[in-house]
């Protein structure tokens, strides 16, 4: 893919990002390493509005992640994952526009930091209709909840077997 595309693709999701305006309630406190910032609608867009306050996993700042340092092997993709931090502030920003759905994604999104990769791709091909006994997605959620505590995912896998079961989705009913 050449450079031209990659700029291109860039300026058309940061285009979309800012899309996001409205008011809505108090907005919600969130601590992002060591500091509290509240994070609300008029933050939005973070990168623009408020740099400083979003780092990588591995602690780059947005000035860190160019283009040019991508080409030269500086950046990896390692120093391209998102914190939890930073998606609970996108959380903020989304309950405060009134948008709660997208708030609790953003939330389960933080959640998910914490889980390896290799594992979320096994929760995701053991929650593909009749992959799974009821027993084995509860497993996972318990999991889930116990090694990651990540408690907003372990109750959509808990509910997703209660619609399985309810649907006759699950492994052994086909």
């Amino acid at each position: 893919m050449n450079t031209d595309a990659i700029e291109s693709m860039v300026r058309d999701v940061l285009s979309r990002m800012n899309s996001l305006e409205g008011a809505a309630p108090a907005p919600a406190p969130v601590t992002t390493r060591g500091s509290a910032h509240h994070a609300k609608v008029s933050d939005y867009p973070l990168a623009t509005k408020h740099p400083e306050w979003v780092k990588t996993a591995t602690n780059k700042s947005l000035d860190d992640l160019t283009l040019e340092n991508v080409l030269s092997d500086k950046i990896t993709a390692q120093d391209m994952r998102i914190t939890p931090e930073t998606l609970r502030m996108q959380a903020a920003i989304a309950k405060d526009a009134g948008r709660d759905r997208l708030a609790m994604n953003f939330e389960r999104a933080a959640e998910l930091t914490a889980v390896p990769d290799d594992r979320i791709l096994e929760i995701y091909n053991a929650l593909r209709p009749y992959r799974s006994t009821k027993e084995e997605l509860l497993a996972i959620a318990d999991d889930l909840e116990r090694r990651y505590q990540a408690v907003i995912c372990a109750a959509f896998v808990r509910e997703a077997a209660a619609l399985y079961l309810e649907r006759k989705k699950l492994k052994g009913d086909d």
